[in-house]
């Protein structure tokens, strides 16, 4: 059966962005790309996303919105499926998949708050989540053992932002998680990661910090 055609509609530096990007990649499944300005965005773009957030995906000019539903789907109609084949256990990765969220959540706050007090709060929050997640890994390659799945898309983009901001300073996230870097730093190596953002990523992720009035940003600049 052939597939739709599909325009996934992105923000350079989005991370729930790259999950869909990610998963297209790995199926092998055939799209376009267009980047806009979230923070001006066309005006066409308020009748595909009523959330006014990125990703949408376009399949055959209908849109679909939230990565989370943008992944399933094409896990859905196409073979293979990245989840586990246990139902128990496809639930359980919908529940660490949820915990990645909070987890990129607080590294949000973190990257974009200017009160210390917060930042403070978000580096012992993302320290302890690491160290939540390092006792469920199962020190497989990725984080169901050998096989790459849905759930290593979505983490995948957290260990970007959090390899990124390992340049400007080391915060200790992973200290007591050394599997879980170990992890995202073999999940950073695989090409559909790689391929995930484009060319302009850092010096956009960086020009993004810097106009934060935050307290990274704020080192970006000293």
């Amino acid at each position: 059966m052939a597939l739709p055609k599909f325009k996934l509609i992105s923000f350079p530096i989005c991370p729930y962005v790259q999950r869909a990007m990610i998963i297209l990649k790995e199926k092998n499944i055939p799209f376009e790309v267009e980047y806009i300005n979230l923070m001006e965005p066309p005006v066409w773009f308020h009748d595909i996303s009523p959330l006014g957030k990125v990703p949408v995906l376009l399949v055959d000019e209908k849109p679909l919105f939230e990565s989370m539903v943008i992944c399933d789907y094409l896990d859905e109609i196409t073979e293979d499926s990245l989840y586990p084949e246990n139902i128990f256990e496809k639930a359980q990765n919908r529940s660490w998949i949820e915990f990645g969220n909070d987890i990129l959540s607080t590294t949000f706050d973190f990257l974009r708050t200017d009160d210390q007090k917060k930042f403070n709060l978000c580096i012992e929050t993302l320290t302890d989540r690491f160290e939540i997640l390092e006792e469920e890994f199962t020190n497989g390659d990725y984080f169901n053992g050998a096989d790459f799945s849905i759930i290593d898309a979505v983490y995948a983009p957290i260990f970007r932002y959090h390899k990124r901001i390992e340049e400007y300073k080391d915060y200790g996230f992973f200290d007591d998680a050394p599997n879980v870097k170990a992890w995202g730093e073999r999940l950073l190596e695989r090409p559909s990661v790689i391929n995930s953002i484009p060319d302009n990523y850092s010096e956009a992720l960086k020009r993004f910090l810097t106009n934060q009035n935050s307290i990274l940003g704020n080192l970006l600049t000293a």
